[in-house]
C-alpha cells in the first residue's frame, strides 16, 4: 500500500519552493499526496516569487518554478480537502510548507489545523516543517501538557538573522512584505521552547540544514528544500 502524506497551504502566498520540491520527490517515490486548504479552496504561491521580489531577482529559482508548472496541473492540487475534513490516521506523514507574505497567515493561525496537527502529533506520525511551517507547531497546543508539541523538541525553522536579511533589502521597496508579523520567527518558536538553545541555526546560510528529533523533521528555508525533501522521502519510506 503506497505510503500518503498531507500538505495544508493557505488560500495565497506559500513558498512554492518548500511546496514543489517536496511534493516531486514524494510522487517520485510512489508516495501519495494530498492537499488541504482552509475550505478546500485551490492554493496560488506567492506570485512574486515568480516573477521576482526586487528587480526580478529573489524569487524562485527556474528549475523550482517549472517543477511549479508541473504541481500546477497535479490532479491533487487542483483538488484539496478542506482543514476540517482531514483525518490524520489515514495518513503516514505531515508536511507544514512556509511563506511569508500576509496571506499565510490564514494557514499560520488556524485554529481547525492546529486540531489537526495535535492528532499527527498524538498518533506519532511523521512531521516535518520548514521556514514558517515550524510556527504552527509553536501555536499547536497539547492538551495534555498545555504546552506547545515542540516544547522539549529540538529544531530549526526561519532563522532571524535569515528573516532579517530579506526585509533589510527590500523595505525600501516592499515594505513589511517579508515580515508575517511583527515578531520574527525564531523569537516566536523560541518562546515556547523547554530551552532556547533547542532551535538550532544551521552551519552557514547556504549550507543545506536539517535536523530530525524523533518524528519531527525541520528545516529553515528554502535553500534547504531538496535535503528536506529527500529526508522525508527516506523517512516515510523506512
Amino acid at each position: 500500500m503506497a505510503k500518503k502524506v498531507l500538505i495544508p497551504i493557505p488560500d495565497n502566498d506559500f513558498d512554492l519552493t518548500e511546496v514543489s520540491v517536496p511534493w516531486k520527490n514524494f510522487i517520485q517515490n510512489g508516495i501519495e499526496v494530498t492537499f488541504s486548504t482552509e475550505k478546500g479552496n485551490i492554493g496560488k504561491t506567492d506570485p512574486l516569487l515568480i516573477s521576482g521580489v526586487i528587480f526580478g531577482q529573489l524569487g524562485a529559482k527556474p528549475d523550482v518554478i517549472k517543477i511549479y508548472r508541473e504541481l500546477e496541473q497535479d490532479k491533487a492540487f487542483l483538488n484539496p480537502i478542506s482543514y476540517e475534513s482531514v483525518n490524520p490516521s489515514e495518513y503516514d506523514a505531515l508536511l507544514l510548507p512556509g511563506g511569508h507574505a500576509k496571506g499565510m497567515r490564514q494557514y499560520l493561525e488556524n485554529n481547525i489545523l492546529q486540531n489537526k496537527v495535535v492528532e499527527f502529533f498524538k498518533e506519532k506520525k511523521i512531521i516535518g516543517a520548514i521556514c514558517h511551517g515550524p510556527v504552527v507547531l509553536a501555536r499547536t497546543m497539547n492538551p495534555d501538557t498545555g504546552k506547545s508539541i515542540i516544547f522539549g523538541k529540538k529544531l530549526t525553522a526561519l532563522t532571524k538573522k535569515l528573516e532579517m536579511l530579506a526585509y533589510y533589502l527590500t523595505f525600501w521597496k516592499l515594505g513589511n512584505y517579508y515580515r508575517t508579523y511583527p515578531a520574527y520567527v525564531e523569537d516566536e518558536i523560541t518562546s515556547v521552547l523547554k530551552n532556547q538553545k533547542d532551535f538550532q541555526q544551521g552551519n552557514g546560510m547556504w549550507k543545506p540544514f536539517v535536523i530530525e528529533d524523533g518524528n519531527l523533521i525541520t528545516s529553515r528555508w528554502p535553500q534547504d528544500a531538496y535535503l528536506f525533501a529527500e529526508t522525508l522521502v527516506n523517512r516515510i519510506k523506512g
